[in-house]
């Protein structure tokens, strides 16, 4: 852990030089990395116990939009939550969030509902208008309840989700969450639940849902759970690293679900309530005081394109983990990817950019 975070730090001590002849020759072009015009995008998260309590969070790449016009894009190789053991040990095991893409063997989703590639984007546009979207099909799978398909351990669904922010200007913000069919899991069958429009969110009790980690004593017959389903409405409401940051103006989109897990022994007693908040599809963007878009260029376009380097902020944890199951705790440094995502690699694309230009002079 140690030799990671002074490789990291040695690099940016070698490479900053760089950054700064990069930015000297872009500054009338690049909008400003702390007040500027900002988006980001994340697929999902996940916090363990109620806000501000002892408990953990687990936060998966983040898109943040360049400095310049462009765009960072969350990589397809990001097909569910938890991924890997370290993400595992902090979710707890017993829950997984498919993301979209699978395969045959393992089709978490009722039939009927297709395999898709998600796609969640922050972009800045060539008007430095950020905008973000996140798409995709969610299922949330309780493999806790041991069912012999994947499709079997399906509590959730949200089919053809689709969450998007633009702001165009101080007043011209706007946020959207939308959804072509939720399913839910009642009475031993994943069935169509209408979905309240506007702020008014779902609400479903007693759900075949156990908790996302192992409890001494818990049992899966006398356990059930709470759901609220609702649409991301404020900044705080989203589940997100330090480095995300709003603005003097800030629209938000999202979808949270708040569930509590009533834990309870073989004979019924209770043992503990357990609360888990998953947040699917979080975007934002913001604008600050006075800002102004750019016209359009010359033949109107507006759409960003692919970035030369993406800037993207690593998955992270916070808070602590799971109960320990005997590892070394090591965890991925939050805010590595912040502290240099905007400036460093916006930076060094310049500085490429120019060099490639000067070569060819």
């Amino acid at each position: 852990m140690t030799r990671f975070v002074t490789k990291a730090a040695a690099l940016t001590a070698v490479l900053f030089p760089l950054v700064g002849a990069g930015l000297a020759g872009a500054q009338t072009q690049a909008v400003d990395e702390k007040t500027g015009p900002v988006s980001f995008a994340n697929i999902a998260s996940v916090r363990i116990g109620d806000e501000g309590q002892h408990g953990g969070a687990l936060i998966t790449e983040t898109q943040r939009s360049p400095l310049l016009p462009g765009q960072s894009k969350l990589g397809a190789d990001r097909v569910s939550v938890p991924k890997d053991d370290g993400e595992r040990a902090t979710f707890g095991g017993h829950y997984q969030i498919d993301l979209g893409r699978y395969s045959v063997s393992q089709d978490p989703y009722p039939p009927g509902v297709a395999s898709r590639d998600h796609n969640v984007v922050a972009a800045l546009q060539a008007t430095t208008v950020p905008t973000a979207v996140a798409e995709t099909n969610y299922a949330l799978r309780d493999n806790w309840q041991g069912g012999a398909k994947p499709a079997d351990n399906t509590v959730l669904v949200l089919e053809g989700a689709k969450t998007a922010v633009d702001c165009t200007g101080p007043a011209k913000l706007s946020g959207t969450s939308s959804v072509t069919r939720l399913w839910v899991r009642q009475g031993g069958a994943l069935g169509i639940v209408p979905m309240p429009g506007g702020t008014a969110g779902l609400q479903l009790k007693n759900l075949r849902l156990g908790p996302p980690g192992d409890i001494t004593g818990a049992d899966k017959e006398t356990t059930l759970s709470d759901l609220k389903l609702t649409r991301v409405a404020g900044f705080d409401q989203l589940i997100r690293q330090d480095g995300w940051r709003g603005g003097d103006f800030t629209a938000v989109a999202g979808w949270r679900a708040e569930i509590t897990t009533h834990v309870k022994d073989a004979q019924g007693a209770a043992l503990q309530d357990v609360r888990t908040t998953i947040v699917l599809g979080g975007v934002s963007c913001s604008v600050p005081k006075g800002f102004v878009a750019r016209a359009a260029g010359p033949a109107g376009g507006t759409t960003a394109t692919q970035a030369a380097v993406p800037t993207q902020v690593p998955a992270g944890y916070l808070g602590a983990a799971a109960p320990d199951t005997g590892g070394d705790g090591s965890r991925v440094p939050l805010g590595i990817g912040l502290l240099f995502g905007g400036v460093f690699f916006a930076a060094v694309a310049l500085l490429l950019g120019r060099r490639r230009k000067t070569g060819t002079d």
